[in-house]
């Protein structure tokens, strides 16, 4: 039943070939709301097994505190795949892939959150591309994952 609400997708990241995603999304987002929808992926993480296929990356969204509402981020129109996602506050470049056992990411997930105006934020930053902030459709201090 867990594997039915999963959801596979090829990503277009901005490298040669797209990467494979697999995200939870089944029952909280229509498949016409992703095709072809920019959205914004963790690339750094390690490539995790599930069910024999290799997710290479994870779909952000926002959720409400008792994860009934999913919603994926909106990333701004002219942002380009594989484009960085950053804020005032990351100056160095990306570690090419974190180390899963130093909880990296969960630990920066904690401070991933919008704001009253619908902006992704990581402790009260926005996070944006050239083109713009990230944002959620509806979810004001939404958690990120």
């Amino acid at each position: 039943k867990q594997w039915y609400q999963r959801r596979v997708r090829e990503i277009d990241v901005g490298e040669a070939e797209p990467r494979t995603v697999i995200s939870g999304l089944r029952k909280f987002v229509p498949q016409d709301k992703l095709d072809g929808a920019l959205v914004a992926v963790v690339c750094n993480l390690k490539p995790a097994n599930m069910r024999g296929i290799k997710s290479q990356g994870m779909l952000l969204c926002a959720s409400d505190k008792d994860h009934t509402t999913v919603e994926v981020l909106i990333v701004p129109e002219g942002s380009k795949p594989g484009e960085r996602i950053t804020s005032d506050m990351f100056t160095d470049p990306p570690d090419p892939q974190l180390n899963p056992k130093k909880k990296i990411f969960e630990k920066v997930q904690t401070d991933l959150t919008t704001n009253a105006g619908l902006e992704v934020t990581y402790k009260g930053e926005l996070l944006r591309t050239s083109a713009g902030p990230l944002v959620a459709p509806s979810l004001v201090n939404a958690a990120i994952r």
